[in-house]
C-alpha cells in the first residue's frame, strides 16, 4: 500500500510540473512557416494534423487549465486522480471547478464560483458534495452553500481532551453523514454583509466498537438549525486570497420547536489577515473559536482536524463544546504554477472557557505543496505534524 501511495504522489507531482512548463506556450505559436494550434486533440502543422497520445492530452488540459477564459460565461475544469490522507487512506478523488458572473456586464464584482466533489477511498470511504459562492451584481448580495454526504468508517476516542490524549480509547465504527447549510448575506455598508442562515445536518453511527464512549447519546440524530451571520470582506478573492480581512460571526440556534432531539446552540467566530510580504509571498493568519452550549450531541461538539486549518490531527479526535485555534502560513509562489506552504499553529478544546488549560495547548506545523489547477484555484498536498500524530492531505483551494 505504501509503495502504491509513494508511486501516484509522485506520478502526481511530475504530472504537475510538466503542466506547468508547458502553461507558458502560446494557444497558437507559427513554428517554420507553419501554424501549430495548440488547442484541441491534435497539433495541425500546414495540412497535417499531428495527434496526440493520452499522456500528452492530459498534460495539455493542465497546461491550459489556468487561462483567462475567451467569451465564456462559464469556465468550469476538472481534476481528478489518487490521493492519500491519514484519515481516509489511499483514495481516488474528482473535482469539478467553476467560475461564472451572474451579471457578464459586471466585471468589477467577484466571479461566483461552484465546486463539485466526490471521493472514494479503499477504507470504504466515499462522499459527494456541492459549495460555492454565487455573487449577485455588484456585489450586494451573496448566497453561500455547502451540501455534501459520506459514509466512513472511522474513530471515535470519546468527548473531551483528556479522552482524546487516551489511544486506549481509539475505538471503530461506521459514520453517514449528510450536511447541507445555505447563508444568504445582504451588503449593509461596504464591505459588511448581515443575513439569514440555516442548516440541516444527520448522522447514523454504526458498528460501534465501544458505545460506552457516547455517553448514552442516541447513535443517529438528525439536526435542524437557524441564525444569522455577520461579516466584514475586504478579501481580494474568496479561493485564493492574496490581502485584505475576513471577519465572520455565525449564530446557530436548533431548538426543540424545530424538531431537534438535542436542544442547543453555537457561536462561530474567525478572524482571517492576508497580506503580502515580498514579491510572490502572501502571510495568512487565521484565528477561530466555536463555542457550543445546551445538551450539545456528539456530532455538533468542536472539534478539529483532517483537511481543516489544524492539519495533523485525526478529524474529530479531539471535540469538546468549545474550541480555539491560531494558524499562522506563508505562501510563496516558486516557479510558474507551483508554490510552497509553511505553516505553525495551535489549538485546543474544553467544556467551557474557564477551563482552558495551557498544558492542553496542542501544536500544529507543516509544509505544503501548491499547484494552480486553475486561476484563484490550487490544489494543494500538506503535510501535517501534530502532538503524537501526522497526517497527509490532498486537497483543493487554501485551507483558509
Amino acid at each position: 500500500m505504501k509503495f502504491r501511495v509513494l508511486t501516484s504522489i509522485i506520478a502526481a507531482l511530475l504530472l504537475a510540473v510538466a503542466a506547468s512548463a508547458n502553461a507558458t506556450e502560446p494557444a497558437d505559436t507559427t513554428v517554420a512557416g507553419s501554424v501549430v494550434h495548440a488547442e484541441g486533440s491534435g497539433v495541425q502543422e500546414g495540412d497535417t494534423v499531428v495527434k496526440r497520445n493520452f499522456i500528452q492530452k492530459v498534460i495539455h488540459y493542465f497546461a491550459v487549465s489556468n487561462r483567462a477564459p475567451s467569451g465564456r460565461k462559464f469556465d468550469m475544469s476538472i481534476i481528478g486522480g489518487p490521493h492519500y490522507s491519514s484519515d481516509t487512506k489511499f483514495g481516488l478523488g474528482l473535482v469539478a471547478a467553476g467560475f461564472y458572473r451572474s451579471n457578464p456586464a459586471d466585471t468589477l464584482s467577484q466571479p461566483s464560483n461552484v465546486s463539485l466533489y466526490g471521493d472514494i477511498a479503499t477504507t470504504g470511504f466515499y462522499m459527494l458534495g456541492v459549495r460555492g459562492d454565487h455573487i449577485f451584481t455588484n456585489d450586494r448580495f451573496r448566497i453561500d452553500y455547502n451540501l455534501y454526504f459520506y459514509s466512513f468508517p472511522r474513530y471515535f476516542w470519546g468527548i473531551g481532551y483528556d479522552r482524546g490524549m487516551d489511544m486506549a480509547n481509539k475505538s471503530k465504527f461506521k459514520e453517514l453523514y449528510v450536511d447541507a447549510s445555505v447563508d444568504m448575506l445582504w451588503r449593509a455598508l461596504p464591505h459588511f454583509y448581515i443575513g439569514p442562515a440555516v442548516e440541516f445536518g444527520y448522522v447514523n453511527a454504526r458498528q460501534q466498537e465501544r458505545p460506552e464512549l457516547w455517553n448514552g447519546q442516541a447513535r443517529h440524530i438528525a439536526t435542524y438549525g437557524a441564525g444569522f451571520r455577520l461579516q466584514y470582506d475586504t478579501r481580494d478573492n474568496f479561493t485564493a486570497p492574496n490581502r485584505g480581512w475576513l471577519l465572520q460571526l455565525e449564530q446557530r440556534f436548533c431548538p426543540k420547536f424545530l424538531q431537534n432531539r438535542y436542544a442547543f446552540s453555537y457561536t462561530d467566530f474567525r478572524a482571517c489577515f492576508y497580506r503580502n510580504l515580498w514579491n510572490g509571498s502572501v502571510m495568512a493568519l487565521r484565528y477561530h473559536g466555536r463555542l457550543a452550549y445546551g445538551n450539545v450531541p456528539w456530532n455538533m461538539m468542536s472539534m478539529f482536524g483532517g483537511s481543516s486549518v489544524m492539519r495533523g490531527y485525526y478529524d474529530g479526535r479531539f471535540r469538546d463544546k468549545g474550541e480555539m485555534d491560531l494558524t499562522l502560513e506563508l505562501r510563496q509562489h516558486v516557479w510558474h504554477r507551483n508554490g510552497l506552504v509553511l505553516w505553525v499553529g495551535a489549538g485546543t478544546v474544553f467544556p467551557k472557557i474557564s477551563n482552558i488549560q495551557f498544558r492542553k495547548i496542542l501544536p500544529n506545523a507543516g509544509i505544503g505543496y501548491r499547484w494552480e489547477f486553475k486561476k484563484l484555484t490550487n490544489v494543494r498536498l500538506d503535510f501535517g505534524i501534530g502532538k503524537g500524530e501526522k497526517s497527509f492531505i490532498f486537497s483543493i483551494n487554501e485551507a483558509f
